[in-house]
């Protein structure tokens, strides 16, 4: 038989233990957050006994008072100089900044010889086509993605309507810039409504230089200057090719379109294309034009430190942020003044509101880039495409009257009965190049490629 054989200390403890032991949770002891120092003092003391006082040494007292002027006179020594730095630094902040924005604004993206000039480029820049629905606009528009689709960052497509937006013109946009040439499905006549519908597909094969990626098309009522502002946000230049005119007769009478005729009728004086939506247009592109110049000051701020105002005083990105390789920041296109007879319409004579309208870009927005086209006849059926573009610089050929700008038909045009034509194509080639074209920008200038008898007179 065995025996357990339990220590004296052990059998001690177990003895004072009890079944209320093993079944109740421990007991965990609190510990005072108290300083050990306040704890006695406060066990020890009398409640009514004063604290203890302590005798400084005045000595020592100035003593220290004496080193704490000193830290605080090295102190303000070293917010002095700090400041200096500070100073010096933003000085040479700027300075290099300046010299960095010159540079990039000098250098194209391709390794070139220091003497050779910089030419303009559309590379990264989103460029607005106005009229884009209009037969000439359609074929802007392709001539664009055809031919700079490929570095531009967008062609914004504005399809122009009046009241009530409408599809009028998207079939043309449609079939020019190529949406229409990929693979084509459409169900029999007897089939669903869904089947019977046509649809494309993108053919790579077909469609790859088409650059219909890049292409946006938005909707505006030229004639409302809020939506001109929000169509030309982040515009870096603008194609101006709306009118209210088919040839030199408006839309109202050439189409009976009820839109245009109530217009006519309702405000006489008003709602023209040609003047109203022409300034909403530079409007809205100076403004966005000035906003991208505020950016750069407050970018060019926040690197130096400063104020975008204190920027705009030290440097000229406070006049222009157009740089030599941006291209022409608003294009116009016209009529010659022998292209069509002066018509006589409710809102002015034909001739007298697109010179109107031409006066508009020269006078009214100096800040702007600009190139007047002032087109020949357009002739498609006589005039072949592809010709060499031929330039010479507008005549003068208004009066005013009553205040009003008219054309003015002079005896010797009457004798030259002679009219300079052109193919849209063409047409459409000179509105794209003149965005890159130097020798006409800042001119108002005649387009065509061929000179014919005329046919007005």
């Amino acid at each position: 038989m065995m025996k357990l054989i339990i220590p004296l200390a052990a059998a001690a403890l177990a003895s004072t233990l009890t079944a209320d032991a093993f079944t109740q949770p421990p007991q965990i002891a609190r510990i005072s957050a108290r300083p050990f120092l306040y704890t006695s003092l406060s066990a020890t003391s009398d409640e009514n006994e004063p604290l203890p006082e302590f005798d400084d040494d005045e000595a020592e007292v100035k003593k220290d008072n004496e080193e704490a002027d000193k830290f605080l006179q090295k102190a303000e020594q070293l917010r002095e100089q700090i400041r200096q730095m500070e100073s010096q630094i933003g000085d040479d902040r700027r300075a290099r900044y300046v010299e960095q924005v010159e540079n990039d604004n000098n250098n194209n993206d391709e390794d070139e010889d220091d003497d050779t000039p910089k030419k303009k480029s559309l590379k990264g820049k989103r460029i607005l086509i106005l009229g884009a629905n209009g037969r000439l606009g359609s074929m802007i528009t392709r001539y664009l993605l055809r031919t700079h689709g490929s570095e531009i960052k967008e062609a914004v497509a504005a399809v122009h309507f009046v009241g009530q937006a409408t599809t009028r013109g998207y079939g043309r946009l449609s079939y020019e810039v190529g949406a229409e040439d990929g693979v084509g499905t459409i169900g029999s006549a007897w089939s669903s409504e869904d089947e019977r519908n046509a649809s494309f597909e993108f053919d790579p094969e077909t469609m790859g230089g088409y650059h219909l990626n890049k292409l946006r098309i938005v909707e505006v009522e030229l004639l409302d200057p809020v939506q001109v502002q929000t169509i030309t946000e982040d515009v870096d230049a603008i194609i101006y090719c709306a009118t209210d005119f088919d040839g030199n007769r408006p839309k109202a009478v050439a189409s009976l379109n009820a839109a245009f005729l109530f217009r006519a009728i309702a405000n006489p004086t008003k709602g023209r294309v040609e003047i109203e939506g022409l300034r909403n247009c530079l409007e809205g592109l100076t403004a966005t034009l000035s906003d991208q110049r505020w950016k750069e000051q407050r970018r060019m701020a926040k690197y130096v430190g400063e104020s975008a105002a204190e920027v705009a005083a030290a440097s000229n990105t406070s006049t222009s942020t157009k740089k030599p390789t941006d291209p022409t920041q608003f294009v116009l296109v016209s009529t010659c003044p022998d292209a069509f007879g002066n018509f006589e319409t409710p809102f002015g004579e034909f001739n007298g509101m697109k010179r109107q309208g031409e006066k508009i870009v020269l006078d009214e927005f100096p800040s702007l880039s600009y190139s007047v086209l002032q087109m020949g006849k357009f002739d498609d059926n006589f005039v072949q495409e592809g010709q060499e573009l031929q330039f010479a610089d507008a005549e003068e050929d208004t009066v005013v009257v009553d205040g009003v700008i008219c054309a003015a038909r002079t005896e010797e045009n009457v004798q030259k009965a002679e009219q300079k034509r052109i193919n849209r194509r063409d047409a459409a080639r000179a509105a794209v190049d003149a965005l890159l074209n130097e020798d006409i920008e800042g001119k108002k200038v005649q387009v065509y490629t061929k000179v014919g008898v005329t046919d007005i007179w």
